[in-house]
């Protein structure tokens, strides 16, 4: 009966999606907005899924239990680039349960280019995690890492099976891009997918050894290592900073087909680790619901900063207002014997500046 009621509310939830605007951009993005207690179990349910294209569709059917993996890696990627993006003028507000971020990625911008890698890193991080902890029977921990190492130590543990979790992003992450070439959007086509591969460098290139020592007391007499991935805050943080370095390109017919060339000719070519994107960004200093942009207006800014957090460049030049406000927090701590800490509550009047 419970199950019976979860389909219906399912497929009730799923066609009042389906009924609201079509967004091109990373559609299947909209998963994230799945209510928690609804799980994709069936592989009929699968055509119900908002903003997967068909090829998407028949891997989720073929990959029932990975679904909620690709489900985390969505959320993942929506609330890492609020985070990273929280002190700039588009701050990866979402627009609805579907359209998420507006027309915004349509665009080929470089916030284009950072959420087509973030979501690529985010699926191939979430399939991972859930193939290291057995959540996944088709993958488990990477048997390839094991023996000796040059360095002395045991491999043993479970390592990160990156090559899985890197595998099936691509696979599901790509597929909508891949129906694209040969047609009039083959040069955004071809971004996405070089983007998307960036995203998952930034995991696959950055694994980290951790180690264990064995012995009396610790002496680390043995130990054993295995391969872990670096947390999708760091990440994010990667991707970030080639978010700042991205590389402008566009569309250019070569001798051996279509490929993305430098605009400027000038600059040092980029990796497949870099990020490119084919215009410039708006300001989005200004509200507009063609693009998907709040606008800066009332945005909290930072009045001594010179960076796009600052309020000179936050504000886009209209000023800001300064109010005074009592906030509360956690002061003169003790720790007692034993063990817990007893705290005060102290006010204080804080200062905080908003864009007119």
């Amino acid at each position: 009966m419970l199950r019976k009621t979860l389909l219906v509310f399912f497929g009730f939830y799923m066609m009042t999606l389906q009924s609201s605007t079509r967004v091109e951009a990373i559609r299947w993005l909209a998963m994230a907005n799945m209510n928690s207690v609804i799980t994709v179990q069936q592989p009929s349910l699968c055509d119900e899924l908002v903003g997967l294209v068909k090829r998407q569709k028949t891997i989720c059917k073929r990959n029932i239990e990975v679904m909620e993996s690709v489900k985390l890696g969505a959320k993942l990627a929506i609330d890492e680039c609020q985070y990273q993006f929280r002190n700039r003028r588009w701050n990866c507000s979402t627009i609805d349960a579907v359209r998420l971020f507006g027309n915004v990625l349509k665009l080929g911008t470089r916030e284009a280019s950072f959420v087509h890698a973030l979501s690529s890193a985010g699926v191939a991080i979430a399939v991972t995690r859930a193939c290291s902890s057995g959540e996944i029977d088709k993958c488990g921990c990477d048997r390839t890492v094991r023996g000796r190492s040059p360095e002395g130590f045991e491999w043993s543990g479970c390592s990160d099976n990156i090559a899985y979790g890197t595998a099936f992003s691509k696979t599901f992450v790509d597929a909508r891009e891949r129906r694209r070439k040969n047609k009039k959007k083959y040069g955004r086509a071809l971004m996405n997918l070089h983007n998307n591969e960036a995203g998952r460098r930034a995991v696959e290139d950055h694994m980290k050894v951790e180690c264990k020592c064995h012995g009396v007391s610790g002496s680390c007499e043995l130990k054993t290592c295995w391969r872990a991935m670096s947390s999708y805050r760091e990440v994010g943080e990667r991707i970030k900073e080639k978010f700042d370095g991205a590389t402008e390109v566009k569309l250019q017919n070569t001798k051996s087909g279509q490929k993305l060339v430098l605009v400027n000719p000038r600059l040092k070519l980029h990796t497949d680790a870099d990020l490119v994107y084919l215009v410039a960004s708006p300001d989005f200093c200004e509200p507009d619901d063609k693009i998907g942009s709040f606008g800066t207006y009332g945005r909290v800014c930072n009045k001594t900063s010179k960076a796009i957090d600052g309020c000179d460049l936050m504000c886009c030049g209209r000023g800001y207002e300064t109010r005074r406000k009592t906030v509360a927090e956690r002061c003169m701590c003790k720790f007692h014997w034993c063990c817990y800490v007893i705290c005060k509550t102290c006010e204080k009047t804080i200062e905080e500046h908003t864009c007119k």
